[in-house]
């Protein structure tokens, strides 16, 4: 019988240690067997200067389309959203749209918290999804030369 050691860890490490793992343990269901075998890194990728995100308010079920540029950052409810870069494969490759995004609530009284900050991609929303209880984010496609 395996035993297993909780710990009290803040919840940023616990979102990337969850995708991290997620994602290790996709590679064999894959036939992936590490690093090289991976889908390319996003340095092999093509950079674009624009994102098209669409996001969810779980409550009014109300969803919304919005284009932003690398650098620029814009408003869903109490969150703000930063593009900091946004990737694609060449076109003679599987098609495949990352986001590098830094989302971060900012409630009224508050202190600002963040609330995720890695790479989402288009193909795998689940991946490295951001866990919100009001609203979800995902990556459609890249936009620009």
């Amino acid at each position: 019988m395996t035993t297993i050691q909780v710990t009290t860890t803040p919840k940023s490490l616990r979102l990337r240690g969850a995708a991290l793992a997620a994602a290790l343990l996709c590679l064999p269901a894959l036939g992936l067997t590490g690093p090289a075998d991976a889908a390319p890194v996003p340095e092999e990728m093509v950079s674009r200067h624009a994102a098209k995100l669409q996001g969810l308010d779980k409550i009014t079920a109300r969803t919304s389309t919005f284009t932003i540029a690398v650098g620029e950052t814009k408003a869903l409810g109490s969150l703000r959203i930063t593009l900091r870069a946004c990737k694609e494969n060449p076109p003679i490759e599987p098609p495949e749209t990352a986001a590098f995004l830094e989302v971060i609530e900012n409630k009224p009284g508050e202190q600002a918290e963040p609330v995720f900050s890695g790479w989402m991609f288009a193909s795998s929303p689940a991946l490295s999804a951001m866990e919100h209880p009001i609203y979800d984010v995902w990556v459609l496609s890249c936009e620009g030369d």
